[in-house]
């Protein structure tokens, strides 16, 4: 066994110096909500003495326009949550029954839910290594390998089916190399989706995460960086597919004062605006959030340097991450023994009363999906032997303190 075998309690001492020790019947856990000190009370009680908690009001309004405003996106449509959220974005770039979409393995299950809602199949390409996103040379690979274009379409010539579309995923909130899956995306005429679910407050060069591709899709779930309970947003720089979000969105209907008149099967996707409200008052606080999570990740990055079988997953060069969920990666053993040590962590961590996380099971090992189309996968089925995410609530330097740069 590795060294590191022999350093597991010293691996979640490192932890407790970081961020300090869970507190009496408290756990320390993974990502929580952080409203003290916001203006969530006020906003909510706004909604509640005017009675708009629906899906209309005027925090819906303002929460997309902040959203639009921070990304510089020109259209930000604020829906119920992240999932449906891409599911909204894939149908409008043409996602459609029995095509495939290329996803990576390594990203929540959403992803390749959102595809299945549209009775689309996933199609799974491997990640780099460094960013855990989808890998270029492998998406280059794969398309040249079993893909034809015909017709107009790009058709897999294993299985006779359309190819609909890319999804780019940011995990953790670190960007993919989108710019070069983009221009894969289009030398091959094929729509480029980016699950930026994770990714509020994460830019690649000067772009930010989900603006590069045709469309992407933020969501606030609780576990975020700002919450509104559940919920997410489209954000777009192309008026057509805003303007397709935003009325598929509402149930398609035509505004009237009195009719109800539809022209289209849509979705009741909006977010109500008591969470919208949620959203507008911790967006106040945003740069503050990240600043935070800046000094966390350096925190980690300098504690854990003495570990040489150990390392702080760092962003690519360019890009300007959110630090969402911190992670921990074991390198230079084999993929059976690393996995051996992530299970004595976290077995040994919920013992202490932390709670760590394994990254996602990769989605083809799940039951539903194992027997879709994929390529090699073998980065994406390494790097899930290896990664621990490491409690990263921005809120808790407010007690564990601050490092200098």
């Amino acid at each position: 066994m590795t060294n590191i075998a022999d350093k597991i309690d010293s691996v979640l001492q490192t932890i407790e110096d970081t961020v300090g020790k869970p507190e009496e019947g408290k756990p320390l856990v993974l990502h929580e909500p952080w409203l003290d000190g916001t203006n969530s009370w006020l906003y909510l009680k706004d909604c509640i003495d005017k009675n708009w908690v629906s899906s209309n009001g005027h925090w819906v309004n303002e929460f997309e326009s902040r959203l639009a405003k921070y990304t510089k996106a020109k259209y930000s449509i604020a829906v119920c949550n992240g999932t449906v959220g891409l599911r909204l974005a894939l149908h409008i770039v043409g996602v459609d029954a029995e095509s495939e979409v290329l996803i990576p393995p390594i990203s929540f299950v959403a992803t390749a839910n959102a595809v299945s809602h549209l009775k689309a199949i996933p199609h799974f390409v491997d990640i780099d290594p460094f960013t855990l996103g989808m890998s270029p040379i492998s998406l280059s690979r794969r398309l040249n390998d079993i893909a034809i274009k015909k017709d107009g379409l790009v058709i897999n010539k294993e299985t006779g089916r359309r190819i609909s579309a890319i999804v780019a995923v940011h995990v953790f909130g670190d960007p993919a190399e989108i710019d070069s899956l983009k221009e894969i995306a289009d030398e091959w005429d094929l729509p480029l989706v980016e699950d930026a679910a994770e990714a509020l407050g994460s830019w690649y060069k000067n772009t930010h995460c989900g603006l590069i591709g045709d469309v992407g899709v933020i969501s606030f779930n609780g576990n975020k960086l700002i919450t509104t309970g559940g919920g997410g947003t489209v954000i777009t720089n192309d008026e057509n597919i805003a303007e397709k979000a935003k009325h598929l969105s509402t149930t398609a209907k035509i505004a009237h004062p009195w009719k109800f008149e539809h022209d289209d099967i849509g979705w009741n996707d909006r977010m109500p605006n008591i969470n919208a409200a949620l959203g507008v008052a911790q967006m106040e606080n945003l740069q503050e959030r990240l600043n935070k999570k800046l000094q966390l990740f350096k925190r980690y990055k300098q504690n854990f340097e003495e570990f040489k079988d150990l390392e702080i997953i760092e962003s690519i060069n360019n890009c300007k991450t959110n630090h969402w969920l911190i992670s921990l990666r074991i390198r230079s053993i084999e993929p059976t023994e690393a996995q051996n040590i992530i299970d004595k962590i976290l077995e040994n961590a919920v013992k202490r009363n932390i709670f760590l996380r394994p990254i996602w099971k990769p989605l083809h090992k799940l039951s539903m999906y194992e027997n879709c189309p994929r390529g090699s996968l073998y980065e994406a089925e390494d790097q899930a032997c290896r990664i621990i995410n490491l409690p990263s609530s921005p809120q808790i330097l407010n007690t564990a303190g601050t490092i200098t740069n």
